[in-house]
């Protein structure tokens, strides 16, 4: 018999330490079902689904939970960057929900994917913006007006840095998830919080 989504997802929280709430698990095992049945026609992610495996559990579901004891209290405004198929950000705002979550994503199709996870399940206080993540920093305030940033990076590099310090308030966040060890050059208004793969934690300093 085959390993359940919620069976697995229950299994790989254990396995990293992570208190897991029913009613939460009940939530990402309804994300992960759609995102399985949206990736049969859009390709949303590569990451196997169907059956679904420890590394999909732990990279779509499991990741982001452990970023939240990094995270403020309190997120009023967060930007996700290049949302796609919606990890790290539906999974967040399931179990650490900001006051406004902004899920930023380019291409149409992957766009209603996130705009029907929000409808069907409910999310409070999330949007999807179908723009370029260039387009948002430019029409934002140099100063910025994120307390959280957040993107599923492949390549750490300056013009990425460039755009998480124009999102950023001061004393601002940015998490980034799967980045691997690399050479890092940060813009002057940004440092280190937290450095430990697959999670990279960079914060806009208050001086």
């Amino acid at each position: 018999m085959s390993t359940t989504v919620r069976e697995l997802l229950e299994e790989r929280a254990r396995a990293a330490h992570i208190a897991l709430a029913s009613e939460t698990a009940t939530r990402l095992e309804r994300y992960f079902e759609l995102l399985s049945h949206w990736n049969r026609t859009i390709n949303l992610t590569s990451l196997p689904l169907e059956p679904p495996t420890e590394q999909s559990i732990d990279r779509l579901l499991i990741e982001p939970l452990r970023a939240i004891p990094l995270l403020a209290s309190t997120v009023r405004v967060w930007f996700d960057l290049g949302s796609g198929g919606g990890s790290p950000a539906i999974p967040l705002q399931v179990a650490h929900p900001a006051h406004r979550l902004f899920m930023v994503e380019s291409r149409e199709r992957k766009a209603a994917f996130l705009r029907e996870v929000i409808r069907d399940m409910k999310i409070q206080d999330a949007e999807v913006l179908c723009t370029r993540i260039e387009s948002l920093v430019e029409s934002r305030s140099r100063n910025g007006s994120a307390d959280l940033v957040t993107v599923r990076a492949v390549r750490l590099s300056a013009s990425l840095f460039s755009q998480l310090d124009g999102l950023l308030k001061v004393g601002g966040q940015a998490v980034l998830f799967g980045p691997g060890p690399q050479k890092l050059d940060l813009p002057r208004g940004l440092e280190i919080q937290y450095a430990e793969a697959p999670l990279l934690v960079v914060r806009r300093r208050t001086i």
